[in-house]
Parts: structure tokens; C-alpha cells; sequence
């Protein structure tokens, strides 16, 4: 069920891709948004709700970090398959910790074992990656070398690059007050320019957004994003579009994030090099 995206660009990269087969769709994970007070007031119309968009990866950095949900999901030939990933991220250090849950085999196999992925600022972390790949070695990718930034290919969007977007945001509307997980949030819908977001995303990210930019179908992203009274980015759910290599046409990947449980203690270490594989991964 996992193909290649951009197989080209990732034969470089030992051939790793995590999605790919994976195409078309849209997904919803549950949490929240609101400007906060009197900005979420002002930030319901025009640029004001604009400014709020902005200001998101800012304001979670102030909330030091959360436990995190994801969800992917797209659609190839009829079939539509969902990748789901749990975790923990830290926003100030811009690290995460995360266990990627591949959908199940349509035709019987066996169930795929959980994926453990490690993201920090410019890489991507991954163990139980696949055929080849010895259980207790990690897989390394660049990720300002992928195509889509890693905004796809990992199966869980990094939740800040998923909040750095959002500086991206050209026009947005407010669509009023809702409650996500019972946490009441203001909810926006609007579109981010990923060549915008790349130049005011942090320098953890930026690259990442840049190499997304030039691979991507196209670098508008719709989104819906849901702030709580805080200005916390709650739930931020994009539409990506990217030219699948393997068939004609582009591709609608719908990536949803879910944070909640703000200031828990997110601990993530980074392997070791000797603990880094550096053979050739088998394709599946």
C-alpha cells in the first residue's frame, strides 16, 4: 500500500518513502482553535484574521509543547486508505516523537508493525522502516531533500511545519465559534502560500517548506485551522496536492493535526550514528 512520491528525488535518498501509493483523499482529526480574548475577536474578518493565522507557530512555542494525533488519508483506485500517527512534540526545539500506524493490507497480508519516527529541524527519523532494515537500526532522510518537505512522505505531518505553514496564509475567514475534543475554539478556513510560509518560516523548517514549494502540484494549500482562547493552534487540517510519478494527474493528500495537552514533558532523543542504517532499503 506504500508506493513512491517523486520516486526519482527519493532513489537518492536509499529509496526511502514511506507514503506514496497513497493518493487522494481528506481526513479530520479532532481539536481546536480561537484567536484568544479580544484577538480573537478582532481576528475574525479579513486581515485581522490573517495576523492571527500568523502568529500560531509563535504562540505555540511560548506553549513549549503537546501530545499530538495525526492523521492521513488519501485515495488510489477506488481504495481509500488512512495513516494515523500519536506522539509528543517540542515546539521550542522543534523535535517529536511519534508511532505511525500504516493502514492494513486490503489483499491479507500481514499487518504492518508501527513505524517509530524521530522528526527534528531538517531530518527524519524512522525504525520498523521495512524489508532490509535491521530492527534495531534507525533510517535517516533529509527531509529539505524530499519533494513534498516531509509534509507528506513520513505519513505525519510535522505538527510545527504544520503551524509554520500558516505564515503562509494569504486570505482567511472566520467561520464563528465551535468546540473540538470540548475545548471551545475559533475556527478560520483559508489559503497558505507555501513560497510565502518558506520565507517566514523559522530556520528549522525553512528548507523543508522550500523543497514543498517547488515539488507540489501546486503551492496553494487550503486549510482549516481552530485556535482556543489562548491563540493555541488546536487543529489545523490541510489539502495538499502533488504530481504522483507513478500515474498521470495530481494527487489530494488531506493531513489533519490534532494537539492537546499542552506543557507535558516531551523528552526525544536522537539516535546515536552507530545506530543509523546506512544500506539500501528495500522498496515496497
Amino acid at each position: 500500500m506504500v508506493a513512491q512520491v517523486a520516486q526519482a528525488q527519493e532513489e537518492r535518498l536509499v529509496g526511502l518513502v514511506v507514503v506514496a501509493a497513497l493518493v487522494a483523499g481528506a481526513m479530520v482529526c479532532g481539536a481546536g482553535c480561537s484567536g484568544g480574548g479580544a484577538a480573537a475577536e478582532s481576528g475574525r474578518v479579513g486581515a485581522d484574521s490573517v495576523a492571527v493565522l500568523h502568529s500560531a507557530a509563535a504562540t505555540l512555542e511560548r506553549a513549549g509543547s503537546a501530545k499530538a494525533r495525526t492523521s492521513m488519508e488519501m485515495a488510489t483506485g477506488g481504495t481509500r486508505v488512512t495513516i494515523r500517527g500519536e506522539g509528543v512534540y517540542d515546539f521550542k526545539d522543534q523535535m517529536g516523537r511519534f508511532k505511525v500506524l500504516l493502514p492494513e493490507d486490503p489483499a491479507g497480508a500481514d499487518e504492518h508493525r508501527p513505524i517509530t519516527e524521530l522528526l527534528a529541524p531538517g531530518a527524519l527519523f524512522m525504525k520498523n522502516r521495512g524489508a532490509g532494515v535491521p530492527a534495531d537500526k534507525w533510517v535517516r532522510v533529509d527531509t529539505a531533500g524530499l519533494s513534498d518537505g516531509n509534509l507528506v512522505t513520513g505519513g505525519a505531518t510535522d505538527p510545527f511545519a504544520a503551524a509554520e505553514l500558516l505564515r503562509g496564509t494569504r486570505t482567511a475567514t472566520y467561520l464563528g465559534k465551535t468546540e473540538v475534543a470540548g475545548t471551545p475554539v475559533l475556527h478560520y478556513r483559508g489559503t497558505a502560500d507555501l513560497h510565502v510560509a518558506a520565507r517566514s518560516a523559522s530556520k528549522g523548517q525553512r528548507l523543508a517548506l522550500k523543497a514543498a514549494a517547488k515539488g507540489f502540484a501546486t503551492a496553494e494549500v487550503p486549510f482549516d485551522a481552530y485556535l482556543d482562547d489562548q491563540g493555541r493552534l488546536r487543529k489545523v487540517r490541510h489539502r495538499f496536492s502533488f504530481v504522483n510519478g507513478q500515474q498521470k494527474g495530481t494527487v489530494a493528500v488531506a493531513s489533519t493535526t490534532l494537539l492537546y495537552d499542552f506543557g507535558v514533558p516531551a523528552d526525544v532523543r536522537l539516535p546515536d550514528s552507530g545506530d543509523i542504517f546506512a544500506g539500501k532499503i528495500a522498496e515496497q
